[in-house]
């Protein structure tokens, strides 16, 4: 049997083309759906982009028929436009006139003639007042990612015996078929990914351990295990992980994906490689920096100042990273403010660093540069797939974040571009990965202390 589902704006905005993914299936979209959307198509975010595109793609179905009737899809589904139901009563407080509660009417009117019909909505609050109404509603689950402990992670930890080690060592390689992971206290062969890190270690003593990564048919050492790049140590095994995807070339590795809690130096490691790669070996052009931001991206334009003095408040967190890169003198970093600060200014002087908004990288084609995209939890799979697509000839384009932490009003840690990007690009030969644990937080113990109690 079909079933009949109703969307709303925040479908249509966070992605043009959703009305198509709904298989053979009755897909309905109420006429005040068609009034909010309009009011975006003049905004130059990606909130405008979604609303004309979908707009574009209704207006091209409405050529079979009418859409108060019912078109056909090009999956065999039915799209059909539904007229406003004013006359369903609603809980006294509700305010009629409001966009989500008018859908909620519609919803009304659908069920009382018609089963399984499902409310879809990006809107938490949409689906909580659905539920009271008795709605039955979902979160679009077409580029939803597995829950947060499920999706990739890019490392294993894995049992060998000791004289596959010491092969490891001697030979320069393990075979993928001698590893094993401990489940339910049995020992069984993991089902490995290309480019996945691999912590090693004894069967019978794990303290005798090795990293590597899994490179075609065979486990292998890490390349750049012993560099120091821009001065910088690796800690922990996460940042060793992340420091070998970082420092591999980009016709390796044009993409890397780092997920992590605050204080596992994402940004920093970032950084110091980026500088490594562009004022040591000039491997690259320059630095790239993008951040999304939720309210700028769309109000860049009436903002005061240059393209840089608008996005500056966006970068004090990079700026703080800078500053204990470009003096590596701990006791003598903040003996002078003003000379640290010219420090860090002089590089975006020098156009050694350039910011940029995520809204302005459409279009572009970005070569020979390090693209660091921080804070890429708060982009939605449509400007994540727009960014990585923006990356020309000997580009590396550095995607980084913390899936808790989510400003988005319509994103969580299933649907944003950071995790939808990982899963989509997991087995693929030219992207590596790398989530870090809240173990592996080195800004300070409190920091870390808070990563794991909060």
């Amino acid at each position: 049997m079909a079933k009949t589902f109703v969307v709303d704006s925040s479908i249509l905005l966070h992605s043009a083309e959703s009305i198509l993914s709904f298989e053979e299936n009755i897909v309905i979209v109420p006429e005040v759906v068609i009034e909010e959307i309009n009011s975006y198509r003049r905004d130059k975010g990606d909130l405008g982009e979604n609303a004309r595109k979908a707009g574009a793609l209704i207006d091209h179905l409405r050529l079979q028929g009418k859409l108060s009737e019912g078109v056909i899809l090009p999956n065999g589904g039915i799209l059909k436009v539904e007229l406003n139901h004013l006359s369903q009563t609603l809980p006294p407080r509700w305010n009629p006139t409001e966009y989500d509660n008018r859908v909620l009417q519609v919803c009304l009117a659908l069920q009382e003639n018609i089963d399984n019909v499902f409310l879809i909505s990006k809107d938490v609050f949409t689906r909580i007042k659905a539920d009271i109404l008795g709605i039955q509603t979902q979160d679009f689950k077409h580029d939803l990612s597995p829950e947060l402990h499920d999706q990739y992670q890019g490392r294993i930890e894995v049992f060998v015996s000791s004289s596959d080690i010491d092969d490891f060592f001697y030979k320069g390689f393990v075979d993928p078929e001698s590893v094993k992971v401990c489940e339910d206290e049995q020992l069984h062969t993991p089902e490995l990914t290309i480019n996945q890190f691999v912590v090693m270690r004894a069967v019978n003593y794990p303290s005798q351990s090795a990293l590597g990564m899994v490179e075609k048919d065979a486990i292998k050492p890490l390349r750049y295990l012993k560099q120091i790049p821009f001065g910088v140590n690796a800690r922990n095994v996460g940042q060793k992980f992340y420091q070998e995807a970082l420092m591999r070339p980009a016709e390796e590795f044009p993409l890397v994906i780092c997920k992590g809690p605050a204080g596992t130096a994402k940004t920093f490691y970032s950084l110091a490689v980026g500088l490594e790669k562009v004022l040591n070996t000039h491997e690259y052009r320059k630095i790239l920096i993008c951040r999304p931001n939720i309210t700028m991206d769309e109000t860049l334009g009436f903002l005061p100042g240059t393209e840089a003095d608008k996005l500056s408040p966006l970068m004090r967190g990079v700026n703080d990273n800078l500053e204990i890169l470009v003096d590596s003198d701990e006791k003598l970093r903040y003996k002078s403010e003003l000379a640290l600060k010219d420090k860090v200014e002089e590089l975006y002087a020098r156009k050694t660093i350039s910011i940029e908004a995520v809204a302005y990288l459409r279009g572009r084609s970005i070569s020979k540069q390090w693209i660091i995209i921080d804070e890429a939890q708060n982009l939605t799979p449509n400007q994540a797939k727009g960014i990585i697509t923006r990356a020309g000839n000997d580009s590396k384009i550095v995607m980084l974040g913390d899936p808790t932490q989510i400003d988005h009003p319509f994103l969580n840690s299933r649907s944003n571009g950071l995790c939808y990007s990982s899963e989509k690009m997991k087995g693929s030969s030219i992207c590596c990965q790398v989530s870090l644990s809240e173990n592996e937080c080195e800004r300070s113990p409190l920091a870390m202390e808070a990563a794991k109690r909060m």
